[in-house]
């Protein structure tokens, strides 16, 4: 409405029907709504994306295991990311980009499961048009590998695609800058690109 372009971090809004009303204000202003879906330019995700493109798929789902664990204070869950009203859980604040990673690598959404719903954890398994995923999240120290306490890591990353991890330690720390130089050199993802992950966390959000 102020007559600029916007940039949003991740989620963009919190239910499909919002998407709509921002396309609206484009369409009103002649501007663009951007959002940072900055995994799509993680070197790890873009050979994944290569590697498993829908030209080379025979038929088999690849099998994937995703855990993101990291550890968050007691302050977490008093602000107003622990309001889901407000952030939307654990699927929209934490695993929204994995989300929006694993749909655009494997396609998008045939079903989807939610077996644990708590404050501080989320699980289940989504079915792809290529891939078979079991996805777990957690925010609770206690939830961390040995390792981690062994290093005094405090987020653990892993996903492994028909047994085979994928390297995501390194890559993550000038992700933000990627994404701005791609907007501000006429690139960058819209609201199209991420509707799919908005009505799947809010689909997994009403489970």
């Amino acid at each position: 409405e102020a007559g600029c372009d916007a940039i949003c971090e991740k989620p963009l809004v919190l239910n499909p029907w919002n998407c709509d009303a921002l396309q609206e204000l484009e369409q009103e202003s002649g501007k663009n709504i951007y959002t940072v879906l900055q995994l799509r330019l993680h070197p790890a995700v873009v050979a994944l994306k290569e590697k498993f493109s829908a030209s080379s798929f025979d038929g088999r789902k690849h099998q994937i295991d995703l855990k993101y664990f990291t550890s968050r204070g007691p302050w977490y869950l008093y602000s107003w990311k622990g309001n889901v009203a407000q952030s939307g859980g654990l699927a929209s604040n934490i695993g929204v980009h994995f989300f929006d990673m694993l749909m655009w690598v494997f396609g998008g959404v045939e079903n989807s499961e939610v077996s644990i719903s708590e404050p501080t954890r989320m699980g289940g398994e989504l079915e792809l048009e290529r891939a078979s995923v079991k996805w777990d999240l957690a925010i609770s120290k206690e939830h961390l590998p040995p390792s981690c306490a062994d290093t005094g890591q405090m987020t653990y990353r892993s996903i492994t695609v028909d047994g085979e991890e994928i390297e995501f330690s390194d890559g993550f720390t000038d992700l933000h800058t990627k994404v701005y130089e791609d907007i501000l050199s006429g690139g960058g993802f819209g609201i199209e690109d991420a509707r799919p992950s908005v009505e799947l966390v809010h689909d997994l959000r009403s489970k």
